[in-house]
């Protein structure tokens, strides 16, 4: 009798909660909705249970089906708010804070995902004055699925800014969403559903992956989840046994005192130069005998090695919380002051910025320690960042001459394994698939890095991605911005092949799609940062694109100049462009740099190049068939300096010439 009643409130339980009228994370509490366009409200509840939702002086009524999956249609509504919803079935749910305005997708890699937070030293006055409860973030977690598009999310809220939240906004889309927000006098909605690393693939459906049957193969090879399972599994082994045999075998933990320990006597540790980079041709060099003697292959350039210097500080920098700023290392640190750990990073991208509690710092002799773990064959400090010891608004540098000692070398972490969120089809079917039903004002694309190595591929790539959004949102004029790569590495003196480049080129190209715009950003880089830190100029250069193609202002510049067409007369190449705005001029100089030719050979020569009225003239010298012309064309374009008058760069391009 106690069983039957047990199972009969098991069931009651299960019915009740399967007959819970059921929402999307998408709609709820303190949601944007996209203002003059007609809306969907969907859900989950009963197989043929009615649903009833009242919006404003709507009331929609819909049955579930047999997958009790419902929907209703509610007609446009203009921008305003707060407004509530209520959602009637054999429960009530009720919506609050809802605000009506333009709602943008903000997708792509790491430097669309990149937080406020990376960037809040830089935009300090900006993240203090962001209290706006008009411009709102829904952030989507890194997930992936192969099976067919998912129908929700498994995280994921709707968040007003201010000075706290938005240190978890995406940086690129706040900003933004600031300049619509400040034309437009609407509250504007941001979905960041962004993944560092992705590459271009992990974004496109399984229907539009049929074009591409080497990465259709790898999307039907991870349906079967024990395949992933098992791969997980390998490889989180494997890279568990390098890390446990490193610590295992670094001299610096086992022996009797540790390398960390402030008295430590370093008296026969060699010397390095900060900021540089250790590998095989500076800090091994000097180990070879020693790699030899233990029987190590000479090319072993990963592994530990152990970084300390002294600084002597004066009195009027203790008693105070300290700021240690360490740019940034390749690959992982643990860092200690005076012997005690003050900060720890996992890899080599986020900015070393570790505070240093009052009573750490002392008067006098101060010890740094870093224990650097290099992962592949280069690690190290990385140039052009700053190296320093702040407190009390003093500064000690710290740049100059350390001591070090290897703590272990050992061929690199293993790199065979599986990034799952990386793979085709995977972040479609997660991150995006479940916002189709969402109406929406455009999307916002920052990405393009983790392809860099196929551009001729992202040609048709990009595109796809573009079509296929399209066509799910069932929205062919879907406005849809993106972010040209900004510069990268270091500069070249002459011209050569760049993989950087043909990338910008295949992205430049694909302005060819209708109701597409697209941000320059080689001016606002960083030669040894791939996440540069200036992402205000890249929202709000996106939002130059949005006042003419999503929002339809006809006068206005969108960009810098665009390649139209060349003409020879001559010697001369004569060059129109778009985006021309009041006028093109030679930045920081009398003349233009950056221009290239080649002739039937194949190999470029730099051009001398000039503005004439709103064309540019290239001298072809003397190069008696030219074949092809680059502006830019470079992994770091440093030289470049055309622009329009409203200081914005000229795109990239390589460009035919007519025989």
């Amino acid at each position: 009798m106690k069983r039957y009643l047990i199972s009969n409130l098991l069931c009651l339980l299960c019915l009740t909660t399967v007959s819970q009228v059921r929402l999307p994370r998408l709609i709820s509490d303190n949601m944007v909705l996209q203002r003059n366009t007609e809306l969907k409200i969907w859900g989950w509840a009963s197989k043929g249970e009615k649903i009833t939702v009242q919006f404003l002086n709507q009331f929609k009524s819909a049955v579930s089906n047999e997958n009790g999956e419902w929907q209703v249609k509610l007609a446009p509504v203009p921008a305003g708010g707060p407004y509530t919803m209520k959602i009637r079935g054999s429960n009530e749910r009720t919506i609050s804070n809802i605000l009506i305005g333009d709602v943008w997708v903000c997708s792509g890699q790491s430097n669309m995902e990149l937080p406020m937070s990376r960037v809040n030293e830089k935009y300090r006055a900006e993240i203090a004055a962001s209290a706006n409860s008009h411009i709102r973030q829904f952030d989507i977690a890194t997930q992936y699925h192969f099976n067919g598009p998912l129908n929700d999310y498994v995280s994921g809220s709707w968040t007003e800014a201010d000075p706290t939240t938005l240190l978890r906004f995406t940086a690129v889309g706040y900003f933004f969403a600031k300049a619509l927000h400040e034309r437009y006098k609407v509250p504007i909605g941001i979905i960041r559903s962004a993944v560092g690393g992705s590459p271009v693939e992990a974004w496109l459906s399984e229907e539009a992956l049929m074009a591409y049957p080497h990465y259709l193969s790898l999307l039907e090879q991870y349906k079967d989840s024990s395949v992933v399972q098992r791969t997980i599994q390998r490889d989180n082994a494997a890279i568990a046994d390098w890390n446990a045999a490193l610590d295992k075998l670094d001299k610096g933990l086992t022996g009797e005192i540790k390398w960390y320990d402030e008295n430590l006597d370093t008296r026969t540790w060699d010397r390095f130069s900060v900021p540089g980079f250790w590998d095989e041709d500076r800090v091994f060099r000097l180990r070879r005998a020693a790699e030899d003697s233990e029987g190590m292959a000479r090319n072993r350039t990963s592994g530990v090695v152990w970084f300390r210097k002294e600084i002597d500080v004066p009195a009027s920098m203790t008693g105070v919380p300290a700021m240690l700023r360490l740019g940034t290392l390749v690959d992982r640190d643990i860092t200690y002051l005076n012997g005690q750990q003050v900060g720890t990073t996992g890899y080599q991208y986020p900015p070393r910025r570790y505070t240093v509690p009052a009573g750490v710092l002392r008067k006098g002799k101060n010890t740094i320690i870093i224990r650097l773990t290099g992962t592949g064959s280069v690690a190290g400090f990385v140039p052009d960042k700053k190296y320093a010891l702040e407190a009390g608004g003093q500064e000690i540098s710290l740049s100059g001459e350390w001591c070090y000692k290897i703590g272990h070398i050992t061929e690199p972490m293993p790199n065979t394994g599986v990034t799952f969120h990386y793979q085709p089809g995977g972040l479609y079917n997660a991150m995006i698939a479940p916002m189709l039903n969402y109406s929406i004002k455009g999307v916002i694309w920052y990405q393009g890095e983790s392809n860099v190595s196929k551009p001729e591929e992202y040609k048709t790539l990009f595109p796809d991605v573009i079509r296929n959004w399209r066509a799910k949102w069932q929205r062919p004029d879907l406005p849809f911005l993106f972010v040209q790569l900004a510069s990268f590495l270091l500069p070249n003196k002459e011209p050569m092949e760049s993989n950087w480049a043909a990338l910008r080129e295949a992205q430049r190209q694909t302005l060819a799609l209708p109701h597409t715009g697209m941000a320059v950003t080689i001016d606002i880089g960083e030669w040894n940062d791939i996440h540069p830190l200036n992402k205000k100029d890249v929202g709000e250069r996106l939002a130059r694109a949005a006042f003419r193609i999503a929002y339809g202002e006809k006068n206005i510049v969108t960009s810098g100049p665009l390649i139209q067409k060349a003409e020879k007369k001559g010697k001369e190449i004569i060059l129109g462009f778009s985006e021309l705005g009041s006028g093109l001029v030679a930045r920081g100089d009398s003349v233009l740099h950056g221009f290239s030719i080649s002739g039937a050979d194949g190999k470029f020569r730099w051009a001398n190049a000039f503005i004439r009225g709103n064309k540019v003239i290239v001298d072809a010298g003397d190069i008696e068939n030219p074949v092809k012309l680059r502006y830019a064309w470079a992994d770091n374009p440093v030289s470049a300096n055309l622009y329009n008058r409203e200081g914005l760069p000229a795109s990239p391009f390589e460009i035919y010439l007519d025989q």
